[in-house]
């Protein structure tokens, strides 16, 4: 794609403009001669300039912006305030429909871009009141010198967008023209901190996990829940801390000392009142379902990986450090590639750092400066809490006493109609969600509660949510911190202003040093009421209230351990019997950081080294590990079915490696999906099912003499696809693990229907499971299994988050690529995650890889999942897509030298 070497122009005529822009574009589409050459005409008019010379008023001096081939910028600049400025003209540049849809969606807004039909989501948004929050931190919280930069982005996005119309911003505006006449505004520094909100939600923890565990008890008994929520498998899978324990005589964790017998931190789920409440927390997961997923489904396959090795292991002699975040596949990207340079690194301009960031963020996010890198995963702690209220119209109780809701007013713009008026009512816990929900507000008014409760009276029970992310924070604060950090004390100092999300950090420097810090806002909850945040809590007893937060003094940390190596990939942080904090009870269960610590150790051993190539590698790394203990047991069962045991034969010799082209990859996941839905799924609450797909239950009529049996009635799932349970996640390993040593365990037992026997054994349902998968491959694959393979079940199409999704038909086709076949699993190292209930489309991937050579920062390689543009049409979009599906890295320069042999387009930015 040749650069454009000129600006857009100016003003065009409104309305019929854009118009005329979509129209083009259609015709573009459609291929009709001459209209396919002006509509790429147009469509170019919107694409960044990357070359010349432009001048901007805010500029103090002067800016280069040097691309490379994949459009990725390198900036260099005499000032911060003029680094940032420049960071954000050029993001504004490349995505800036992209950050104007996320600040609609983080303000509770996109009933202004996009109509009635996100009336509900923009309301619940105004419930969480995340830009609310974002001012509050940027009004009273945050530095003068973070709000500096966020003034100076600001300025740089709002200098690109003068004196545009929308349509010569991002092609999307046309399209959006056909409905509402929709300006745009000026950026915001607020605009900036709230996107931090959003990135908390969809990493906020356990909070499905609790509404789930909530849903079940409304079907299984209290022993069967558990069995599906496993322990921690600590035995097998090692934590990130080794060892470690908080020295009571000075308050801070030290790693090299030993825990105490008794000093550990459980606790059981608190209680009272757990019945009563499964239709509020159905409506609730509803509602969450709506949420944009920005980050991707909550659930069990969010996560990521990331390890650092010290040069005693490595064919540099310096650490190396990996990272690929597991986040929703979006286009583009959710990562920014770039690198932000002072001319001269000095006390008035400190910054030269390179790596990935949010569009509509400053600094760096991910990456590394000329001193350390570090990566991000999930820690995955328990920062919210739901709570049942108990409600009136005065208010709500606690200790026996009722309290004033705290209220306001909210008014939602929606385009094309009249606006929306809510009430948003809060209590001491925080925002009421039920209130969200015509269901919710009908809570639990005949199911049975314990005799702790109060009594529901006619309004019933309310839930509000505590979450660290509603209270003002330091987070932006952390990012300009990380980015001038130059050794592990002031990594660390840096990490305890990351407040949410609670992201494990890793960490290297030129020096040789490897590291680890868990950061966060982590509530400590109170022993007294024995309660450890897995389950709704009462809200009328003041004893389940937060107690404080754990001091980042005492959160675990790591500084060159023996073993050489740290990997964290959302396991648990340490043995919850050695350290005397809860972090979280639903941890990811630890098989994508096992097989990777038995990977380095693997190389390690007996003086090996790792080299770089061996870090890409251990990225792609594919093996099933489920695979290794169920395939097994498939071999050894009898199938007298000729189809059948053709398929089975598929799994003879399988070295359990999920590739593309893999038939034995596609038939064990077929049935290791039929699997759980056979022994776990239909068992499961509609609430948790797949939507749509309906089983028969049982049900007695009570109110009269029946057949003690009762009848047979239809029950449809309620759950998105992407939600939905059992999701296959490495947590149903553990549910598995042990009951395949138990062949008549009640898990194992089937109705049967018109076509299948009941199963009463393992093996029965094991052979039930196979014959599933061959007649579902069938359907979707053909009768032949010598074509069958795993990429064209495991697809991955990349979507525009708005019209790419619920656009029409036409514009989705404009604005969507793929599919691409893809390699990997759900809990493999190559996380290309799927939902087994709801089917094996890809729903989150590595949304960008990175190799991090410490030291020698010019042999560090990088990906990111699309491109450098947000452009539907530009060259840029998707173009590092291929080489990510194969598993390829692109050179990352860092070095003024090795930028400039790098160059392709160099744009100057003047005042």
């Amino acid at each position: 794609m040749p650069s454009n070497t000129t600006a857009p122009p100016a003003k065009k005529k409104g309305r019929r403009a854009r118009l005329i822009v979509l129209v083009l574009v259609l015709a573009l589409l459609a291929g009709i001669g001459y209209g396919g050459y002006w509509g790429v005409s147009t469509v170019r008019g919107s694409f960044p300039q990357t070359t010349g010379t432009i001048r901007i008023d805010a500029l103090s001096g002067p800016v280069e912006v040097k691309r490379d081939a994949y459009g990725v910028p390198q900036i260099y600049a005499d000032s911060e305030a003029d680094l940032f400025r420049a960071q954000g003209y050029v993001q504004a540049q490349d995505r800036f429909y992209e950050m104007d849809v996320r600040r609609h969606m983080t303000a509770g807004r996109l009933s202004e871009m996009f109509g009635r039909g996100q009336v509900d989501t923009d309301a619940f948004l105004r419930t969480l009141g995340w830009r609310r929050v974002a001012q509050q931190e940027y009004d009273k919280v945050l530095s003068a010198e973070t709000k500096k930069n966020l003034q100076a982005y600001a300025e740089g996005v709002n200098a690109y967008l003068k004196d545009k119309d929308p349509s010569d911003v991002s092609v999307e505006y046309a399209a959006l023209a056909f409905t509402n006449e929709y300006e745009i505004e000026p950026w915001t520094p607020v605009d900036s901190v709230a996107w931090l909100k959003a990135m908390a939600w969809d990493l906020r923890g356990n909070m499905q996990d609790e509404i789930d565990r909530s849903l079940m008890a409304g079907r299984l008994e209290p022993g069967q829940i558990k069995d599906l929520y496993p322990g921690y498998p600590y035995e097998l899978h090692q934590p990130i801390v080794d060892g470690g324990a908080v020295d009571k005589s000075t308050g801070k964790f030290d790693p090299k000392a030993q825990a105490k017998s008794g000093d550990d931190g459980t606790a059981t789920a608190g209680g009272g009142s757990q019945g009563g409440i499964q239709s509020q927390l159905a409506a609730l997961s509803d509602t969450l379902d709506e949420i944009p997923a920005l980050i991707g489904p909550n659930g069990n396959g969010i996560g990521s990986n990331s390890w650092v090795v010290s040069g005693a292991y490595t064919t540099s002699g310096k650490p190396l450090l990996a990272n690929d975040p597991h986040l929703s596949p979006m286009l583009p990207s959710l990562w920014y590639q770039m690198g932000l340079h002072c001319r001269s690194v000095s006390a008035t301009c400190r910054y030269d750092v390179a790596g990935y960031t949010f569009s509509g963020t400053p600094g760096v996010i991910i990456g590394h400066n000329d001193s350390i890198a570090w990566g991000f995963t999930n820690l995955g702690a328990d920062v919210t809490d739901l709570y049942l209220e108990k409600v009136g119209t005065d208010g709500y109780v606690v200790d026996g006493k009722t309290k004033p809701f705290i209220t306001r007013d909210e008014t939602i713009k929606v385009a094309g109609e009249a606006d929306r008026l809510i009430k948003v009512r809060s209590t001491e816990h925080g925002p009421l969600v039920s209130d969200r929900s015509t269901e919710l507000e009908k809570v639990g008014k005949t199911a049975p509660v314990g005799n702790a409760a109060p009594d529901r009276g006619t309004s019933g029970y309310g839930v509000s949510l505590r979450w660290t992310a509603l209270q003002p924070g330091k987070s932006m604060d952390a990012v300009f911190e990380l980015n001038r950090a130059k050794d592990f004390q002031a990594f660390r100092a840096a990490a305890k202003d990351f407040e949410v999300p609670s992201q494990n950090l890793v960490y290297a420097d030129t020096a040789g040093n490897i590291g680890y810090q868990a950061p966060g806002k982590i509530p400590v909850r109170s022993k007294a009421a024995n309660y450890d945040g897995t389950l709704p809590a009462p809200g009328w007893d003041s004893s389940y209230d937060w107690k404080g937060y754990i001091p980042l003094a005492e959160l675990p940390y790591e500084y060159n351990p023996k073993r050489g190596y740290i990997v964290t990939a959302n396991q648990a942080v340490i043995d919850e019997k050695k350290y005397p904090y809860l972090l979280t009870r639903d941890w990811g269960y630890g098989s994508r950081s096992q097989r990777i610590n038995d990977l380095i150790e693997s190389k390690i051993k007996d003086g090996g080294k790792i080299s770089p190539d061996d870090m890409q590698t251990m990225q792609m790394d594919n093996r099933s590990e489920i695979a290794t203990l169920l395939n097994p047991l498939l071999l050894k069962i009898d199938i007298a079915d000729p189809q059948v045991r053709e398929a089975q034969k598929l799994l003879e010799g399988w070295d359990y490696t999920q590739e593309p082209d893999s038939a034995a990859a596609a038939y064990f996941n077929a049935v290791w999906r039929n699997v759980l839905k056979l022994a776990f799924g239909n068992k499961l609450p509609k609430e948790l099912r797949v939507e749509g797909e309906c089983i028969n239950v049982r049900v007695v009529d009570t109110t009269g003499p029946v057949d003690e049996q009762g009848k047979l009635v239809p029950e449809c799932g309620e759950r998105d696809p992407e939600t939905a349970q059992p999701d296959g996640g490495d947590r149903w390993y553990e549910v598995v693990r042990p009951l395949l040593e138990k062949e008549k365990s009640e898990w194992w037992k089937t109705p049967g229907d018109r076509l299948n026997a009941a199963t009463e054994t393992r093996d029965q349902l094991l052979a039930q499971a196979m014959k599933d998968a061959r007649w579902e491959l069938t359907a979707k694959l053909g009768k032949d299994v010598s074509t069958w393979s795993w990429g064209r079940l495991h697809q991955l199409t990349l979507k525009n988050q708005t019209l790419g999704t619920a656009g029409p038909g036409f514009v989705q086709a404009l604005l969507n690529r793929g599919p691409w076949n893809l390699g990997g699993g759900e809990a493999a190292v190559d996380a290309t995650g799927w939902n087994a209930a709801g089917g094996y489309e890809v729903i989150w991937v590595p949304s960008m890889r990175m190799v991090v050579n410490v030291g020698d920062w010019d042999k560090s390689r990088w990906i990111n999942l699309t491109g450098a543009s947000g452009h539907a049409f530009h060259g840029h979009y998707t173009d590092q897509t291929d080489k990510w599906v194969k598993g390829e890295l692109l050179d990352w320069s860092y070095g003024q030298g090795a930028v400039e042999a790098t160059t392709q387009d160099t744009l100057k930015l003047e005042p």
